[in-house]
């Protein structure tokens, strides 16, 4: 689902995300993910009015590249929780998309969903509920940081993961 964000030529994310995971036990997953993407707008707006308004962006953008680990546990059939944290390089630029620094941000999300599967079990669908929290942000350029302020540092987002197994 957030791939078809690329599609938006106002706010083209660049959004790319590439998952692995390895079941250690029938209910115990180790998952790795790599995220590239780029964000205009602090990451903390809620969905509604206020997400991607005019006037609340930053003055610029900021670029990710976000390796990230994980653990899944499967709970009950295909319902299941995990935790990710995915370590956020980010690169910030102006509106001139002129570099103007570099920063680091952890973010610790936790997703609870279920997954369908499909053909003999080779494809699966597995649609979430998750919480982002942020309790590390480093380096962050004081023009974003002034955007930022007003928001909390926690975002409520659908999960959306679909994949097969080898």
């Amino acid at each position: 689902m957030y791939l078809l964000g690329n599609f938006d030529n106002t706010n083209n994310p660049e959004y790319v995300q590439l998952n692995a995971g390895y079941r250690i036990t029938p209910k115990d997953v180790v998952l790795f993910r790599f995220k590239r993407s780029i964000y205009s707008w602090p990451i903390g707006i809620p969905f509604g009015p206020d997400f991607d308004a005019p006037g609340l962006n930053y003055p610029g953008h900021a670029q990710i590249l976000a390796p990230t680990i994980g653990y899944q546990r499967f709970l009950w059939k295909g319902v299941y929780t995990s935790i990710h944290a995915l370590n956020a390089f980010e690169t910030y630029y102006d509106q001139n998309k002129k570099k103007i620094g570099n920063g680091y941000t952890l973010y610790l999300d936790f997703y609870l969903g279920y997954q369908f599967k499909f053909f003999k079990n080779r494809l699966f669908f597995e649609p979430a509920i998750g919480i982002s929290y942020w309790p590390l942000r480093a380096d962050v350029p004081e023009s974003f940081k002034a955007v930022e302020q007003e928001w909390p540092n926690y975002f409520l987002q659908p999960g959306f993961d679909f994949g097969f197994n080898f």
